[in-house]
This record gives structure tokens, sequence and C-alpha cells, in this order.
């Protein structure tokens, strides 16, 4: 991955005095675009009480999650970064695509506040490591600041 012009792409832009439905809109094909092996790339946004499909890039998807279910759900509640190897070993995995094999999810939080989070899937299994777990979180980072 070029992180350079990953980010470079993220800071043209995601801007403050944009809605954050287009700033959402432009940064999951901005992963989509510059992060290889991936088939899935999303935002989940949390209403006080589940996790509500938001703009994305890949096939159609789940339109609520409960929180606590899934790898989403289960960030949401840990507010934490999880990143599964392998999703069919992942006790309640909420397959929305039957091609992906492993997935990260970034929790977006501000003000101590749940936002919602990042969802990525990858046809590869042990597809996501510590690095891109970093720059993802940078780029949730970006976001945030804006929020």
């Amino acid at each position: 991955m070029n992180n350079d012009l990953l980010f470079t792409h993220a800071e043209l832009f995601i801007d403050k005095k944009l809605n954050i439905v287009t700033n959402l809109a432009n940064m999951s094909a901005i992963i989509m675009e510059n992060i290889p092996d991936l088939n899935w790339v999303g935002f989940y946004l949390y209403d006080g009480e589940k996790l509500y499909l938001g703009p994305f890039q890949g096939k159609a998807a789940v339109t609520l999650i409960d929180i606590s279910k899934g790898v989403c759900g289960t960030s949401a509640v840990k507010r934490e970064t999880i990143i599964v190897d392998n999703v069919h070993e992942f006790p309640g995995h909420i397959a929305c695509d039957c091609d992906s094999n492993s997935e990260i999810v970034v929790p977006i939080i501000k003000d101590n506040q749940l936002f919602g989070v990042l969802d990525i899937d990858s046809p590869k299994v042990n597809r996501f490591d510590e690095v891109l777990k970093n720059d993802l979180e940078k780029l949730v980072k970006l976001l945030v600041d804006i929020l």
C-alpha cells in the first residue's frame, strides 16, 4: 500500500466544510482505491441503539447491526479496533458477502461518544496487520477531527 497516496487523497477530499455523508463516501472510496485486496469498505453509524449502514463501496450489505453483534457490534462495544484473520472462525460473524474471509473494524469515537465504525472486508485470509491497523486508525482520526 502506498501510505503517502492514501493520506494525500484523504487530506485532499476530506473537508470539515462538507457534509459528513460526503466525507464518509469519499473516505470509503479512497480506502477502496488505495488498499489492495479489499472487497468491501464502509461505515456503520451509531444512532444511540444500533449501527445502521452508512456510505460504502462493495456489494449490498446488512442495514442494521445490534450493538455487540458481529465484528462491528463487538468493536463498537469494546471501543477498540478488531482484526479478524478468518471471519468463518469468529463467533456470531454477520456474513454479507460470501467472498469475505478477513475483516477489520475501527471504532469512531468523538468526545468519548461512539459515532460509528469503519468496516473493511477482504477476500484474503489474514489480510490485515498492525501496520494497516495503525494507518486506518490515523484515517479515522482525520474523520473524528472534522466531526
